[in-house]
């Protein structure tokens, strides 16, 4: 009990007198995951909203891969991205692995399909209500997907959030791809779980409790959007009802 006292009063010093470790971890994590988070939202809701509007052969067997590929492992992504980025690999030749652009790929690999699942399953949704009068006026698959997902930009902003949460909390991928070299690669995940092994408890609950705290906060930040979203339609509600 006084070992667990004693690190949890040690690590809450850590983030007071923002030591410059962990602050220099944090930002590395918070920059790593932003990036991914960017390259992958920017492409799965694009992919998404295609997906919850379009009809063609195979539709079914790709919406099956892309649940599936929820569920993927973090390490066989970082195994992959590994052997592409080595020395003998194909994109070898690029000197990219062990650095920042390795743990950006393999996270955004495996954001990606949390991004085009959710941006599908909330544009189709959408579409089965109001997809009939946008198709009564001529709007074409790509022209309702892209309108239906605009007027759901508020939506897709819990999906980002969503997508932010599941990188900044992944670790394996950017172990192996990124080495948790120390000052350059390493993230808080990497870095819980190598101080945890070399018994620096401390600087581990420290970064522990950040991490726990932005998860915490990305929580109470989808709550506060879906609120809002709430609101915000009751209100239009309001005001056609009385402007009818």
């Amino acid at each position: 009990m006084n070992t667990f006292s004693d690190s949890f009063s040690t690590a809450l010093q850590l983030i007071a007198g923002t030591d410059p470790t962990l602050v220099s971890i944090v930002t590395r994590s918070l920059a790593v995951s932003a990036a991914a988070c960017l390259v992958a939202c920017g492409a799965g809701v694009l992919l998404g909203a295609w997906l919850g509007i379009a009809r063609f052969p195979g539709r079914g067997a790709l919406l099956t891969l892309l649940n599936t590929s929820l569920a993927l492992p973090s390490v066989v992504v970082g195994l992959v991205v590994y052997l592409l980025l080595s020395r003998s690999g194909p994109l070898g030749f690029l000197g990219w692995l062990f650095s920042f652009k390795a743990m950006v790929i393999a996270q955004s690999i495996l954001v990606l399909p949390v991004a085009t699942a959710l941006t599908r399953q909330l544009v189709e949704d959408v579409d089965s209500v109001n997809g009939e009068q946008l198709r009564s006026l001529g709007a074409g698959p790509l022209l309702r997907s892209v309108l239906l997902a605009w007027d759901e930009r508020y939506a897709l902003l819990t999906v980002v959030i969503a997508c932010f949460g599941r990188a900044i909390a992944e670790v394996g991928a950017v172990m192996i791809v990124g080495g948790n070299i120390d000052g350059f690669t390493r993230v808080m995940t990497t870095a819980i779980a190598l101080e945890t092994s070399k018994g620096d408890l401390p600087l581990a609950l420290a970064l522990g409790i950040v991490l726990l705290g932005v998860v915490l906060a990305l929580n109470a930040l989808v709550a506060a959007v879906r609120r809002w979203r709430l609101v915000r339609n009751d209100r239009a509600v309001l005001l056609q009802a009385a402007a009818g």
